[in-house]
Parts: structure tokens; C-alpha cells; sequence
């Protein structure tokens, strides 16, 4: 309920914003205006709708519609904040021509221009009307580029990891990691095949799935997770839990049943041994954070002579896993920010928001993911399908 209210307040909020500036900026008093404001007060009421509706499993056809105008709305604010400045430098100027006394007695945020002058009517909805073309240009373009980024195929990034523990061995050993494949009403079964067939084209040994592929039921979505029975590795494909797992209306159980019918294993708070040219790795895997992650499940009472490798959706999961002397930790979460400036918030709550980082002693990378959540926008963020190689640090 807390959640639901301030969703609500901050909704309203953004779409006052914007009724100020795109509407009562740009139209006389009239009828424009009032089908104008209708207008986005019904947009305003189709964005929680639209997140009620994906999390609940219904009303998917509202998906393209409010997801897309959950895009746009974000950037015409982000826009209009950028032109506020300029905007208000050209007010200061208008308002040298607005009569003294109405100046004086009437606060400048409830000013209405008088339709008698007609000189300055122009002026001030030219105005307001540049400022919302230039915002309404700015938001299109980025969100039009963002749509074709989501939607393209994801850039495989290869990434040599070092890894003190490793065994010489074991150098070499290449993991395919992918996360956040986000199936659900925006995306179909063409999606998973393109996914497969990039990690497939990869030859990687171990397949490494961090968590988030669904966004609804195996009855939903069962089809569109269907190709990944095709996905090849030498060692076996693997998958952890993500936060989206747990939203689904059945929970994550009957999703592990169906990763186990298409060959790929779960880490339930288990680990499994990884034997390459008669080396062992120690591979683990928690369930994400809104779970019930057992770090002394999966690490505890190894031998911690030889590496490991921890599979954990969240980032922030590294902060346990640093206890178990584990080795490096694959993550995804993040979504790399998915729309730019969303990147500089994730900071807050994860210790990376994407790529190789180290936090106390362990090595953390963060892929991007491979799909999108909410809007199928993705602005410098693109979809990625890492190619991760181990190597033993003393052979650098």
C-alpha cells in the first residue's frame, strides 16, 4: 500500500509537470487545452495500471502502450529539466513587458497573460510552444533509439579474468554468462532462440544464467523458454534465482521443474564441481536476495585451496560471499542502468553497476543482461552476452 501511494504521488507529480509545460504552456484556455489535459490524465492513470497489469498477469495488451509512454514521459522530463533553465531566462525577459501592477500583485506561477494583448500572448506561446518541441523531439529520438538497442541483438563482450586461486589448469576455461532475459509480454520466442544460438556460437564450456529469465508463469511463457533445451557447453548449463523469479503468480518452484526438463540445472543454494584437464573449480549458486539465499549451503566446509566461481544475481550479494573466500562472482540485476541517467541511481543500492570490478577481495563482474524490463528501451546500456575467460594471475 505504502508503495502503491507513493507510486501514485510521484505519477501525478511528473504529469502535473508536464500538463504545465507541454499543455497550459502551449494552449490558449479552451477546448484544445481541456482535451489536451484529458488526454494525459489518461496516460497519467495508464502508467501504474500498466505495472499493476505486468505484475499480475493480465491486461497484457497494455504492455506496448504503457511501457512506451512510460519511456517517453521519463524523457520529456528529462528534457524539459535540461531547457528549464533556458526557459526561465527567456520568462525573465517576457515578464520586462507584463504591466507593473499585475506583476506586483499577482505571483508569477499562477500568471495568466491578458488575451487583450495579443503581442505578448504570441510571445509566451511561442515560447512554450519551442520549449515542448524541442522536449517532444528530444524524447522521440531517444526513446525511437532506445526501442531499436532493446530490440537488436545483444553485443557479446569478452572479458580475461584473473584469478589468484585458479589452478594453471584450469586457465582458459570460458564461461557464457547471460541474465535478465526478462521473457513476458514484450518478447517472444525468437528472442530465447537468438540468445541460444549467440551463446551456442560462443563454444563456451559453462553456460551461466544469473537470474531473471521470466516474467509470468510456465504456463505464460513455457513456449518462449522453450529453445533453451538447444543451448551446448561442454560442462553443462547452469541457472540462479533472480528477484523476478518470485514475483511470478506460482513462485519459482515450477520454473525449476521446467529448467530441468530443458537441461539446464538450478543453484539452489548448491554447489557443483567443474573438472577440466583434472582441475576442480568449485561452481555455486544463491538464490537472489528476495529468496532465501544459504551462503553456508553452497560454500561452506569446501576446500578453499582450489577456486570458485559463485553465481548470484544481485551485485550486492557480494558482501556475504567475500566470508566464503570466493573467488569471483558473476551478476547481472542492473540492466547496466538500462536507460541513461538511470545508470548514476544504481549506485545507491549495488556495489557495480556493470562490468569487472573488485569489492573486498573478490572479483565481480555485472553483466548488462540480455533483455529489458518495463519499457523496451535501452539507451546507453546495450543487451549483452558476456564471453567470460578465467585465467590463473601469476601466468599474466
Amino acid at each position: 500500500m505504502v508503495f502503491g501511494l507513493v507510486l501514485t504521488l510521484a505519477v501525478a507529480g511528473v504529469h502535473y509537470y508536464l500538463w504545465r509545460r507541454l499543455v497550459r504552456g502551449t494552449t490558449r484556455p479552451g477546448r484544445a487545452r481541456r482535451v489536451l489535459t484529458w488526454s494525459l490524465v489518461g496516460l497519467g492513470v495508464l502508467v501504474p495500471v500498466t505495472l499493476v497489469a505486468s505484475r499480475s498477469g493480465f491486461a497484457h495488451w497494455l504492455a506496448w502502450p504503457g511501457f512506451l509512454w512510460l519511456a517517453l514521459m521519463f524523457y520529456l522530463v528529462v528534457f524539459l529539466a535540461l531547457l528549464e533553465i533556458p526557459r526561465g531566462v527567456a520568462v525573465v525577459l517576457l515578464r520586462r513587458k507584463t504591466p507593473v501592477v499585475q506583476a506586483l500583485t499577482v505571483p508569477p506561477a499562477v500568471q495568466e497573460v491578458d488575451p487583450a494583448e495579443p503581442d505578448l500572448w504570441s510571445r509566451r506561446l511561442f515560447l512554450g510552444r519551442a520549449t515542448a518541441v524541442v522536449a517532444g523531439v528530444g524524447a522521440l529520438a531517444t526513446v525511437g533509439y532506445g526501442i531499436s538497442t532493446a530490440l537488436g541483438a545483444p553485443v557479446v563482450e569478452p572479458v580475461r579474468i584473473a584469478l589468484a586461486r585458479l589452478d594453471p589448469r584450469l586457465s582458459g576455461l570460458r564461461f557464457a554468462v547471460v541474465s535478465d532475459i526478462h521473457l513476458g509480454p514484450l518478447t517472444g520466442r525468437r528472442h530465447t532462440e537468438r540468445i541460444v544460438r549467440m551463446i551456442n556460437e560462443l563454444d563456451a564450456d559453462v553456460v551461466a544464467i544469473v537470474g531473471d529469465l521470466v516474467d509470468g508463469t510456465v504456463a505464460e511463457l513455457g513456449p518462449l523458454a522453450e529453445p533453451l533445451k538447444d543451448l551446448q557447453s561442454r560442462y553443462g548449463s547452469y541457472f540462479v534465482t533472480g528477484n523476478h523469479e518470485y514475483y511470478t503468480a506460482n513462485g519459482p518452484g515450477e520454473w525449476m521443474a521446467e529448467l530441468e526438463r530443458l537441461d539446464v540445472r538450478p543453484l539452489r543454494n548448491e554447489r557443483v564441481e567443474i573438472v577440466h584437464r583434472g582441475a576442480v573449480l568449485d561452481l555455486a549458486g544463491v538464490d537472489d536476495v528476495t529468496g532465501r539465499p544459504d551462503f553456508e549451503r553452497a560454500l561452506g566446509g569446501r576446500d578453499r585451496s582450489r577456486a570458485s566461481v559463485l553465481l548470484a544475481h544481485q551485485p550486492v550479494q557480494v558482501a556475504k560471499a567475500a566470508g566464503y573466500g570466493v573467488d569471483l562472482q558473476l551478476s547481472g540485476h542492473t540492466h547496466g542502468g538500462q536507460m541513461v541517467p538511470f545508470n548514476l541511481i544504481v549506485p545507491m543500492q549495488q556495489p557495480v553497476v556493470s562490468g569487472l570490478a573488485t569489492i573486498d577481495g573478490v572479483r565481480v563482474y555485472v553483466t548488462r543482461g540480455a533483455g529489458f524490463w518495463g519499457p523496451p528501451v535501452r539507451v546507453g546500456a546495450p543487451p549483452e552476452i558476456t564471453l567470460a575467460e578465467l585465467t590463473h594471475e601469476g601466468g599474466l
